[in-house]
């Protein structure tokens, strides 16, 4: 299991290192979030850390938000409640105000890890709608006999949560719930993002989609 620790201050990030490690997690280190994140599909990881001093933990949140769903810990110099709170709205699993004890961080590290390990989508059939068929062992789709296409963590909830609603509109706001896992500012983008990825898989003509539709004003649906 792997582990992208994002850090700009060399000694905690040794020591962020060294936690990382005894929750038996194999590191990769960065000093940006934006150039670590543009390097995720060729090396994703099982959970992300960050523990930045030069911007807000919320946009931090968001932009990981963007392109995965593991689970993400923050560490901030602001022990602010209210900074805090809008980070795990913002999609943060844990936010953590400096200074933190090492031996209770080491615990709620592990616990993550257990709990985003407990129902994985492995366990699920087949699942098919239409033309599209969605094999969660593999994560892949198939649409209309066409070979499959492998999906990502995320283009794999955002299909799933159509197909299991297929012919019902979800709004913007459900779909942000059902794939990211939390509610917040900046949904729309977040959305719009996966959904052009995700017909740039599924559709022969992504700018005429036949299967994934927007309803203007309301949010998208999937037509078998």
């Amino acid at each position: 299991m792997y582990a992208l620790l994002v850090c700009d201050e060399p000694d905690e990030s040794a020591i962020l290192t060294l936690m990382l490690q005894r929750v038996g997690l194999t590191v990769t280190s960065a000093s940006g979030l934006e150039r670590a994140l543009r390097s995720w599909a060729q090396r994703p990881v099982d959970m992300v850390v960050v523990s930045l001093r030069g911007s807000s933990i919320v946009e931090q949140a968001h932009q990981v938000r963007q392109v995965t769903e593991v689970p993400l810990v923050l560490i901030s110099s602001s022990r602010d409640e209210d900074a805090l709170s809008d980070a795990y709205d913002a999609g943060a699993d844990l936010a953590v105000a400096r200074p933190y004890g090492v031996r209770l961080l080491v615990g709620q590290l592990r616990a993550l890890l257990r709990r985003s390990h407990g129902t994985p989508f492995l366990s699920l059939p087949n699942l098919r709608v239409g033309k599209i068929t969605l094999d969660p062992a593999t994560r892949t789709a198939q649409v209309n006999g066409r070979p499959p296409r492998r999906l990502t963590h995320l283009e794999f909830r955002l299909l799933y949560t159509l197909m299991i609603h297929q012919g019902q509109t979800l709004p913007t706001d459900t779909i942000v719930e059902r794939v990211w896992g939390y509610s917040g500012e900046g949904n729309l983008e977040l959305v719009r993002g996966l959904i052009s990825r995700l017909r740039a898989k599924m559709e022969e003509n992504p700018k005429d989609p036949q299967f994934i539709v927007n309803v203007p004003g309301i949010g998208y649906r999937l037509n078998g």
